[in-house]
């Protein structure tokens, strides 16, 4: 079971004091924010690309990096890490070959449905879910919308750039969309 093997590595690491090279405070060093995919392929592509170690940024993740409502929680967090934890540059960055690119909502809700979630459930929620669960045909596009949203926020500070990029998910090559400075 993968939690009992987690909780027994842990216990290891814990007692080998294994975490002390990780030890930091939890203002980012390097002042910023990220807004990313949650993308398995960038845990460690994506600090080690943009040469970023554990302390440096505030990391937060969603499928795809999109933002479509600027009052939700990653909104909230992004403000969050300006306003209470001195970051002072956002950067999106949203990656190819990412799994909400032409996200196929139909499929997804069979998916759900062959998963046990019956029709009942799903009819059930107060959105209309092939919008909510829609994604994106072009990746430049949804970061330049996501880097809108935020910039344009009524509670972000004028003077934050707000930076678009685009990273490949082998190399970690970046692709530049929007320089907020």
């Amino acid at each position: 079971m993968l939690l009992d093997d987690i909780l027994t590595y842990n216990e290891e690491f814990v007692s080998k004091k294994e975490y002390v090279p990780y030890e930091t405070d939890n203002l980012p060093n390097k002042r910023a924010v990220i807004f990313t995919c949650m993308d398995t392929r960038l845990i460690e592509l994506l600090p080690k690309a943009l040469n970023f170690k554990n302390g440096d940024v505030k990391m937060v993740k969603n499928a795809g990096a999109i933002l479509t409502d600027p009052y939700d929680s990653v909104m909230k967090s992004i403000l969050v890490a300006v306003h209470a934890l001195q970051a002072d540059e956002v950067f999106v960055i949203a990656h190819h070959r990412c799994g909400m690119n032409h996200l196929d909502t139909d499929g997804l809700l069979s998916t759900m449905q062959e998963n046990g979630i019956d029709t009942k459930s799903i009819q059930s929620v107060d959105k209309d879910l092939n919008q909510w669960l829609q994604g994106f045909d072009d990746v430049g596009n949804s970061v330049e919308k996501s880097v809108d949203i935020i910039k344009n926020h009524p509670l972000l500070p004028n003077n934050i750039p707000v930076h678009g990029l685009v990273i490949d998910p082998a190399t970690g090559e970046l692709d530049l969309v929007t320089r907020g400075y």
